[in-house]
C-alpha cells in the first residue's frame, strides 16, 4: 500500500483536542507528530504497513510498533499513555519530552573543536538506562536519537522493540534487529543465521558504548560502506572490523570496553554507571 496522506487520526484527535501540532517525523511506516492541547503536550505517534520495493522487504510490523511501545510503556508504569487502533495501523499517545538528542547535543565534539564530550552527559544517557535495566527489561533499539537530554534528566524513548514483560499478543512481533550501527555482534550473527534475534541488557551495553562513539566523533564502531546491503554491515559486525576508539579520557576506555565482542566481557550498566559516577 503506498503511505498515508500524514494526518491525525480522528480518535487522537477527539482523545487530545489539539490547539496546535507539528509534524516532527515522516518516514517509512511511521509518523511522529509534537501536539499541544489544554491537557499538555504530547507526542503522537502513528504506524502503518510498509510495502514492498525493489531496495526493501515489505514491512507489515511498522503498523503495530506504537501500539506495541504503548504497551510496553503501560507494563513500565508510565503515565498518560494510551494507544489503539487506526485505519492503516496502530497510534500512541504519550508525554512529549523537550531536548536535543545526543548526537545533537555534541555536534560541537564532532567539529574538530577543542570541546570534549562530557561524562555527565553520557551519565544521563546511562541513568535512563539503568532506569529500564532494574525493571528486567532491555531496549533493543538504544542509538543516539534515542536519548533526549532535557533540563532536568536524560529519557530514554522509542521503546517499540524493547523485551521484558508481557505484551497483547495483537501487537506483538518478532525482533529483527535494529540500526546496524549499533547491533552488537551476537544480535547481527542471529539475525544473519535466523532472521530473528533477541534483545539483551548486554547487547544494550554495546549499542550505548557505539552510540556514545559515534556523537562524539562521528565515527560508527565498525567500519564498512555507506551504501552496504543490510546483510554486509552484519557480516562486518560478526567479522569484527572495529575501528579503534579515540575518545579522550576515561569514556574512551569504557566505551572500549563496553563495545567488547563478547557479552558477558562487557561491563553491566552499573558498572558503567559507577566508572562515569
Amino acid at each position: 500500500m503506498s503511505s498515508p496522506t500524514p494526518e491525525l487520526p480522528l480518535v487522537v484527535l477527539d482523545a487530545l483536542m489539539p490547539t496546535a501540532q507539528r509534524l516532527v517525523l515522516n518516514r517509512r511506516g511511521s509518523t511522529v507528530w509534537d501536539v499541544e492541547s489544554h491537557r499538555g503536550r504530547y507526542a503522537v505517534k502513528l504506524g502503518y504497513p510498509v510495502a514492498a520495493t525493489a531496495e526493501w522487504p515489505a514491512q507489515p510490523w511498522t503498523a503495530l510498533a506504537p501500539a506495541r511501545e504503548g504497551a510496553v510503556l503501560h507494563r513500565l508504569g508510565s503515565e498518560e499513555i494510551a494507544y489503539g487502533e487506526w485505519e492503516h495501523g496502530t497510534w500512541n499517545i504519550q508525554p512529549w519530552q523537550e531536548g536535543p538528542d545526543l548526537y545533537r547535543l555534541w555536534e560541537p565534539c564532532r567539529a574538530g573543536s577543542s570541546v570534549t564530550p562530557h561524562a555527565s552527559v553520557a551519565l544521563g544517557c546511562v541513568e535512563a538506562l539503568v532506569e529500564l535495566h532494574a525493571k528486567g527489561w532491555a531496549h533493543g533499539d538504544v542509538q543516539p536519537a534515542h536519548f533526549i537530554v532535557g533540563p532536568e534528566r536524560t529519557h530514554l524513548i522509542d521503546l517499540a522493540l524493547a523485551r521484558g514483560g508481557h505484551v497483547p499478543a495483537g501487537y506483538d512481533f518478532p525482533f529483527r534487529g535494529c540500526l546496524v550501527h549499533y547491533e552488537a555482534p551476537e544480535i547481527a550473527r542471529s539475525v544473519l543465521t535466523t532472521g530473528e534475534a533477541e534483545p539483551t541488557q548486554a547487547a544494550d551495553i554495546y549499542a550505548l558504548g557505539a552510540s556514545l562513539l559515534i556523537s562524539a566523533t562521528g565515527w560508527r564502531a565498525v567500519e564498512y560502506p555507506d551504501d552496504a546491503p543490510r546483510p554486509v554491515q552484519r557480516q562486518a559486525i560478526v567479522d569484527g572490523r572495529r575501528r579503534p576508539v579515540i575518545v579522550p579520557g576515561e569514556l574512551g576506555g569504557l566505551i572500549e570496553a563496553m563495545l567488547s565482542t563478547a557479552p558477558e566481557e562487557r561491563p553491566t550498566i552499573y558498572d558503567v554507571g559507577q566508572t562515569l559516577s
